[in-house]
């Protein structure tokens, strides 16, 4: 791939210019709103000038909505070879097209599974994508050299490649993205009108729930209307797990011994489902879940503490796995949390003590 036009310079479509203009591929920009196209030209996102003829490939990156609209447009005008979106839905965009009577050999749907609270060309990085899946959706009409233009795309942005049936996909992230942001959303609207006191206590938990919550509505009433039906399943099965769940605290009330034997059976029939499910998430580099212990140090809001923290731990030979900050409420100080394989926990914490650093060890 030498030329590509990107159609839509939000955070997706801006991330994957700077990626491709890194690798050296000639990227034209292109946005309904040509201020959002020049600000991700500043960042070397590309150029904000159109292409005097086809490029090698077109990535829209608009919303789902209106990616089916996008596409005709650019395969009536021909503007490329090859032609891929990025939208977080993939079967409705492509029978619209279908609808259209538009020849798809020169189309796939893509969807790369990465993002981040914020939005817009400002929020974009070139290392978005880095070992995150990409999921490909082609057909048995899908051209051999759009596919290899797609791969190239994602080898480009240092993604993963997954292919996938368009509406498998769809279920897919109905399940791992779509209903965790409303139950994210969910728990987080509790908040809106508590306490202040109660607000105050808030910890990592709350914090790691409701972290996506944060996200741009606008944005996910896009991606929700596009794939109402596995949302609306999937979260009919969490109501019937909340109903079971209420009705066993409601036990727990109870001055009947064997109605609260009952209600701490169900209690725990659902926390027991709730280990199983967590272990089967992927773990570091896609890989199987690795059992990782937390040591967790005293540091000061201040600056390089992180920094002399992660230089320690470098000096004392130890991978740091994953890191989280808890902060205090109502000081200026916080646990780091730093995630390391058992192994090296003895050699990190005598490290850290050695070298001053008030720290416990946590499971």
């Amino acid at each position: 791939m030498r030329t590509a036009l990107v159609i839509g310079t939000g955070l997706i479509g801006t991330s994957a210019a700077l990626a491709l203009a890194q690798r050296g591929v000639v990227v034209h920009l292109a946005d309904h709103d040509p201020e959002q196209a020049r600000t991700a030209a500043a960042l070397g996102a590309g150029t904000d000038q159109a292409p005097e003829g086809p490029v090698d490939l077109a990535l829209v990156a608009a919303p789902p909505a209106h990616v089916a609209a996008v596409l005709a447009d650019a395969m009536d005008r021909g503007v490329a070879r090859g032609y891929a979106d990025v939208a977080s839905v993939k079967g409705g965009p492509r029978r619209e097209l279908e609808a259209r009577g538009l020849d798809l050999s020169t189309y796939i749907g893509t969807h790369p599974m990465a993002g981040r609270e914020k939005s817009g060309p400002l929020a974009a990085t070139a290392d978005l994508f880095e070992g995150r899946p990409w999921v490909l959706t082609p057909t048995r009409d899908t051209d051999t050299e759009v596919l290899n233009l797609a791969l190239e795309l994602v080898s480009h942005c240092r993604a993963v490649p997954v292919v996938m049936d368009a509406d498998a996909h769809d279920r897919a992230v109905a399940l791992v993205s779509h209903m965790p942001h409303l139950v994210s959303s969910m728990v987080a609207a509790r908040l809106e009108h508590a306490e202040e006191a109660a607000v105050r206590l808030c910890g990592q938990g709350i914090r790691d729930v409701t972290r996506i919550a944060a996200s741009d509505p606008r944005m996910w009433i896009d991606i929700l209307s596009a794939n109402p039906g596995p949302v609306a399943d999937l979260l009919a099965d969490v109501s019937a797990d909340l109903d079971e769940t209420v009705g066993a605290l409601r036990a727990l009330q109870s001055s009947d011994g064997e109605k609260r034997r009952e209600g701490g059976a169900g209690i725990e029939d659902m926390l027991r489902r709730g280990n199983a499910g967590q272990v089967r998430v992927p773990g570091k580099h896609g890989s199987a879940p690795r059992a990782y212990e937390v040591v967790a140090v005293l540091i000061d809001d201040q600056p390089g503490q992180l920094a002399r923290i992660f230089a320690d731990a470098g000096a004392a030979g130890v991978n740091v796995e994953d890191v989280r900050i808890e902060h205090a409420t109502g000081q200026q100080a916080g646990h780091v949390q730093l995630w390391v394989e058992p192994k090296a926990v003895p050699v990190l914490t005598s490290a850290l003590r050695d070298r001053g650093w008030a720290l416990r060890q946590e499971r």
